[in-house]
């Protein structure tokens, strides 16, 4: 098995996502440090730090020359980090020494490469968002149109109380709209403009260094983080555990359909499921294992990037690289997860006929609840809960269902029309199709 599933060309059809993974290449990376130090020569310029004449040539040629992350690797396994390489390689290729030499100045390296990082996050962050709302919408739909559809509610995995499919699919996309307003609240504090210098003072720029990143955020549309974050890993720790928070709650809907879709459940199908090398009755849902596996994933990822937020002094390589080793994956798996379960939920179909089952079985315990209620009008609640306890306990002896036990003790009323009508929904409906309006909403908030 490959190393890196999602770059495998045998398996990144299962675990890859093409969209996010082209931020988190060497050329998306070697790309956009060079626009960082082009536009950081540009602003130089302006403020006369650097001859305007090189702040031009160098905010041109960054835009032009083309640099082969191959031939960094040497220098940046001696150096740790591939900018020195980079830089030098730069130089190089624009063969205009006079020019060149201003080229990254007063910058230290972790500048440029958090600074270029988060240019690649905003896109990635843009890119989940469409899939977000896109999600949202598609939940919306199903929840409305499922709202009054009639289920068994579960509780420790045992049947519990009836409620409507469209309420489960609220309960999938709720969330949704409460992880996509985090993401729009903490994007401010992750995409920052890094500009400290060698250990975090811009002495080298003298009077002019706040002038100096103020003007680099606005080149590059990133926020001013007015000083130097180098060591102060919680934006970063931030964004790892949204991503775990989203993927906790895509998860969620995978393993919701991994039991729905179970043999002798059925209450739900996903349509274009696996098949098995030697069963051909099968139809696995890998759709919905593979967005639990990459849930449980991010999950334990995200621990790792707040274990890397103990940055030592005013920079820690360890800590640093962790980062590197981390985050990737982190938004990689996240990517798919969110491209998963936006294509999962264009495939669900639920079958009523098993749901009723459901409702059914077991002689009609799920209407426990219900009775014990409806009997707290006659008596006081505690006789109403013992009484219907010890029907329960016929039932499930094998003495006839709950309502035939009722109407056996407490004639005179029609508990199979009194227990299972609308009202045995409660909020369930409502809540469906309040979900749904406020996914009409975020659908159209957005296209707006």
């Amino acid at each position: 098995m490959p190393a890196a599933l999602a770059d495998s060309a045998l398996y990144r059809g299962l675990f890859g996502d093409d969209e996010t993974a082209q931020l988190f290449t060497d050329s998306a990376e070697v790309r956009a440090m060079l626009l960082v130090e082009g536009a950081l020569a540009r602003v130089q310029g302006a403020l006369g730090m650097i001859p305007a004449e090189s702040a031009a040539f160098l905010h041109r040629a960054t835009l032009e020359i083309q640099i082969d992350p191959a031939g960094l690797s040497a220098e940046t396994a001696v150096n740790g980090v591939p900018v020195p390489a980079l830089v030098a390689a730069f130089r190089k290729a624009a063969n205009a020494p006079e020019h060149a030499q201003y080229l990254h100045w007063g910058a230290t390296s972790q500048d440029i490469a958090e600074t270029g990082l988060n240019l690649r996050l905003r896109r990635v962050i843009a890119l989940w968002d469409a899939r977000l709302v896109a999600l949202i919408a598609a939940l919306g739909r199903l929840a409305a149109a499922h709202a009054e559809l009639p289920m068994a509610a579960r509780t420790y995995g045992q049947t519990a109380t009836p409620t409507s499919f469209g309420a489960q699919v609220a309960n999938w996309g709720a969330p949704l709209i409460r992880h996509r307003a985090r993401l729009a609240e903490l994007k401010p504090r992750l995409l920052r403009v890094s500009l400290g210098g060698a250990a975090g003072t811009l002495s080298t720029m003298g009077s002019q260094g706040a002038e100096v990143r103020a003007g680099l955020a606005e080149a590059l549309a990133l926020a001013d983080p007015m000083g130097s974050w180098h060591p102060e890993r919680d934006g970063l720790g931030e964004f790892a555990g949204w991503m775990a928070g989203l993927m906790a709650s895509l998860g969620k809907i995978g393993e919701d359909l991994l039991i729905a879709t179970q043999s002798g459940i059925g209450e739900v199908s996903v349509a274009g499921g696996g098949g098995s090398s030697t069963m051909p009755q099968k139809q696995n849902p890998v759709g919905p294992s593979v967005l639990v596996a990459l849930a449980r994933q991010v999950i334990g990822l995200s621990a790792v990037m707040q274990g890397a937020g103990l940055h030592r002094q005013q920079r820690d390589g360890a800590a640093w690289f962790t980062e590197w080793l981390t985050l990737p994956q982190l938004c990689l798996s996240t990517g798919k997860g969110l491209a998963l379960a936006l294509d999962l939920a264009g495939r669900i179909s639920p079958n009523p006929a098993a749901m009723a089952r459901g409702l059914n079985e077991g002689g009609g315990l799920i209407l426990a609840e219900a009775l014990s209620f409806a009997l707290a009008e006659r008596m006081p609640r505690p006789e109403a809960q013992a009484r219907v306890k010890a029907l329960c306990k016929e039932v499930m002896a094998g003495a006839g269902s709950l309502t035939d036990l009722a109407a056996r003790d407490f004639p005179g009323t029609d508990w199979a029309a009194t227990l299972s009508g609308p009202q045995a929904l409660g909020e369930a409906p409502a809540e469906a199709r309040r979900f749904a309006e406020a996914a009409a909403e975020v659908a159209g908030e957005a296209a707006g």
